[in-house]
């Protein structure tokens, strides 16, 4: 159980000439056989996750939209978020990823774990894809930890550039998840404003903290420390969820922060150690942006010897 557990999936999801491209995962793939990783990372095969398990997230209408849009070459859903034929089906491999992870820290297989999968899934709705996004993996995966699992309380924190709109609508009146996120702002989607708290039950279970172009290591660094972990009194976790999008760091080229590869690396150590000492260490992290190859390989790099060195 000293192993974090990792999936690396999505290779077949061809977007084209396109900033999420299976490149990343190339980038990630040469990290993670650096000597230093190769005895402390357990490789799982993804299992693709149901339709019943995609439906506690969305419309199943949505989920045969996708399917039937994904029967041809590579074209448009929207403005921004590209499919092709293998599309459907890595798209729910992205979303069974972190279902896998899962079964496997709970059966005590691995310690905590890292799903580098694609396409993304922070910015899906219930019935649109959206920035990238078909499936939202890490509401699935939250939504499956309940279920099958009984992990009541789930705390999402969102360090991706752009706002997770997808998963706060999602839980936005569910006191049960904690949706935590920190993002340029304004920016692409336009949600997060720090008065966006939740709806009826689900009212302080939502905490943004917006932060203009040039946010750096400090910044992040003091909404983690100043802002959720007082929030976490009041809501123990049974389980964290990271939506750990690397595209805050200072070289990508889709936004205007400037996170170092130390920068990320700090961070995961400090929601290790929150999973250490509130929910038993059960920790799982997913890829979300992060668009310069250089910049993701030294930021992952960081975040998994943080994530295996708890």
């Amino acid at each position: 159980m000293n192993e974090t557990g990792l999936i690396i999936s999505g290779y077949h999801h061809d977007t084209g000439v396109h900033p999420e491209r299976a490149d990343r995962l190339g980038a990630i793939e040469e990290v993670c056989h650096l000597p230093e990783f190769s005895s402390h990372l357990l490789r799982l095969e993804p299992r693709s996750a149901t339709v019943e398990e995609l439906a506690r997230v969305h419309d199943r209408d949505y989920i045969c939209r996708v399917e039937e849009a994904c029967r041809g070459g590579i074209h448009a859903l929207d403005p921004d978020t590209m499919v092709s034929s293998a599309s459907y089906e890595e798209a729910r491999r992205a979303a069974g990823g972190g279902l896998t992870v899962l079964d496997a820290m709970m059966a005590g297989r691995v310690r905590n774990g890292f799903c580098a999968v694609r396409p993304p899934g922070h910015h899906a709705e219930r019935d649109r894809a959206m920035g990238f996004c078909l499936f939202n993996n890490i509401a699935v995966t939250a939504r499956y930890a309940q279920a099958r699992h009984n992990l009541k309380n789930v705390l999402i924190v969102d360090w991706d550039v752009h706002h997770g709109n997808g998963t706060q609508n999602t839980f936005y009146a569910d006191p049960t998840v904690f949706y935590f996120s920190i993002h340029q702002y304004p920016h692409y989607p336009g949600s997060g404003a720090a008065d966006q708290t939740g709806r009826g039950e689900g009212e302080g279970r939502t905490l943004n903290v917006p932060l203009p172009a040039g946010g750096d290591d400090k910044a992040y660094r003091e909404a983690l420390v100043d802002r959720l972990i007082p929030a976490m009194e009041s809501f123990p976790p049974d389980l964290i969820l990271i939506s750990a999008g690397f595209d805050a760091h200072r070289d990508d080229p889709l936004a205007g922060m400037m996170v170092t590869d130390e920068g990320f690396g700090g961070m995961t150590k400090l929601l290790v150690a929150l999973a250490e000492e509130r929910c038993g260490g059960r920790l799982l992290s997913f890829l979300e942006g992060g668009y310069s190859l250089e910049g993701l390989k030294g930021a992952v790099r960081m975040h998994l010897r943080a994530l295996i060195r708890n």
